[in-house]
């Protein structure tokens, strides 16, 4: 009964019996039970004892109903209170694996318990926040479905919870799951955040297969009494950032060289937004050399954005950021239509080559993007390569064969970019179609000198000739490699023998430049052609 005198009916009944007793103890003091008695006597005739009776009887009924009313209140309470304990703990925890949430980390109190080392001396315990996020986890959706994804979240917080209290584990949403762990030393940290990517990334049997996933895992240390708990996990997630960035399987412990990392990237951030806007990012392009006749066929665009401050940022930190923060669908049409007006003043048998985005083949609007920006500024489809990499097509097959079907169907050429590199290199030409294949520039550097390598760049000349697709070759940097390229039967090269990227001022006198160059030259062989490019 103490809770519910401590609720306000149960404070409001206390009230009336405390009234009742006073008026009690009045009528006491004033003697009023003689004077009822001499009123019932006197009025006897007129019934007066038999109100009286009523009036008891109704007194004692009122009170055995109420009575009724506060027990029936009381399980009304207590139901309430159990529904409002269940909306509480559904609130607070995942319904997959059971497991606290983030809201119920938010709300969770740590008592700054001590303990006492071996001289009696009392110090404070530790509290170490460890953040794991599981690398390839898509990959087995993909694999063993959505259902088969949940029986492995199941299964890795089982896990987790094996190895740390199963209430100081928490899923935070979709595959990160964070633990909080108790006196550990910098010792004992670095142990158990191996201890954890070890029971994460042991193989799991589902629906027959048995599947693998990674887990990258940060952790830092709370300063008790002097933040809230969130600032801690913060810093944790900070260091797993850092530590999935250098690799698989990694750990990482916080240091303040990551909070000034995100800093400086939150304000590149800020920037490349605003240089989106102003159309501060401006296409380079870097010569495309046809190996027998000396000939440019061809630019590629390549992003260059120089900030206010002078600054040349460099191309795989701002597309990164744009492909990460949502920016690079529009960084990539304004980029296009800007190259598809340079491309206009070029003559008509030079192509432009453009990059696309591996985040962007997930997009089935793709190729009417490129369509309408080709349409707003004139330029031909057949005038138009897009370069995409191995890579770019492994994210969502399906969707990629569709955007390549409808380029080629209107014209625009696709050419395999780092071929050699990537993921299953004869599985996407087998399953698309190509117009060229690029072969990354690592191959080309140490052809000459490494016999294996140079096997490769045979296979990968003799493939493209055999399909019957054109090959370019990337970062020629001597006189020898084009003629040892041209004996090879490679059909274009690209790299700083011919020329860097420049800007669109300069490409039209590029042309006429080489094109001067090489009128009138008579031309004996191949090598001949290859050792006068420059």
């Amino acid at each position: 009964m103490p809770v519910f005198f401590q609720s306000r009916a149960g404070r409001q009944c206390l009230l009336v019996m405390a009234l009742g007793v006073t008026l009690w103890l009045v009528g006491a003091i004033l003697e009023l039970d003689n004077w009822l008695v001499a009123f019932v006597g006197a009025y006897e005739n007129y019934g007066a004892d038999k109100l009286v009776l009523g009036l008891g009887i109704g007194g004692a009924m009122s009170f055995v109903y109420s009575m009724l009313r506060i027990v029936d209140l009381r399980k009304e309470m207590e139901l309430r209170a159990s529904a409002q304990a269940k909306a509480d703990w559904t609130a607070t925890h995942d319904h997959l694996t059971k497991l606290p949430n983030r809201y119920a980390f938010e709300r969770k109190v740590l008592p700054r318990r001590t303990k006492t080392d071996v001289e009696g001396d009392e110090w404070e315990q530790n509290v170490t926040i460890f953040s794991i996020d599981l690398d390839g986890f898509k990959k087995v959706n993909d694999l063993v479905g959505h259902n088969g994804g949940d029986a492995l979240l199941i299964e890795v917080a089982k896990r987790i919870c094996a190895i740390g209290n199963a209430d100081c584990v928490y899923r935070f949403g979709g595959d990160e799951f964070v633990v909080v762990a108790l006196g550990l030393s910098p010792r004992h940290e670095e142990r158990f955040a191996r201890l954890l990517i070890q029971a994460v990334t042991r193989p799991i049997h589902i629906n027959g297969f048995a599947v693998e996933v990674g887990a990258s895992v940060g952790y830092d240390r709370w300063e008790q009494g002097r933040e809230p708990l969130e600032d801690a996990a913060h810093r944790a997630d900070l260091a797993m950032y850092e530590a999935k960035s250098r690799g698989p399987n990694q750990h990482m412990a916080f240091a303040a060289s990551m909070q000034d990392k995100v800093a400086k990237r939150a304000t590149l951030e800020s920037k490349l937004r605003i240089a989106i806007q102003k159309k501060a990012i401006r296409p380079f392009y870097q010569p495309l050399v046809d190996l027998k006749s000396g000939t440019v066929c061809g630019f590629e665009a390549l992003a260059r954005w120089t900030d206010e401050e002078g600054v040349a940022i460099p191309p795989p930190v701002f597309i990164g950021i744009a492909e990460e923060t949502g920016m690079i669908t529009e960084l990539f049409e304004d980029l296009l239509a800007q190259a598809c007006q340079d491309a206009l003043a070029w003559d008509d048998h030079v192509m432009l080559s453009f990059n696309v985005s591996p985040v962007q083949m997930e997009d089935k609007l793709l190729a009417s993007r490129i369509f309408k920006v080709l349409s707003a500024n004139g330029l031909p489809p057949r005038r138009l390569e897009i370069e995409i990499t191995e890579n770019a097509l492994i994210q969502d097959p399906a969707v990629a064969a569709i955007i390549l079907d409808e380029l080629h169907d209107a014209g625009v050429q696709i050419a395999l970019d780092d071929f050699g590199t990537g993921y299953s290199s004869l599985a996407q030409l087998a399953r698309y179609r190509f117009d060229k294949i690029k072969i990354d520039k690592s191959f080309i550097a140490t052809c000459r000198d490494d016999e294996r390598q140079e096997k490769i760049i045979r296979a990968m000349l003799g493939l493209g000739r055999s399909l019957n697709i054109q090959t370019t070759a990337e970062g020629i940097e001597e006189h020898r490699q084009v003629g040892h390229l041209l004996q090879l039967g490679c059909d274009v090269g690209q790299g700083y023998l011919f020329g860097k990227a420049m800007p669109a001022e300069e490409t039209r006198s590029f042309i006429f430049n080489r094109d001067e160059a090489l009128a009138g030259f008579k031309f004996r062989d191949r090598s001949t052609v290859a050792t006068s490019m420059k």
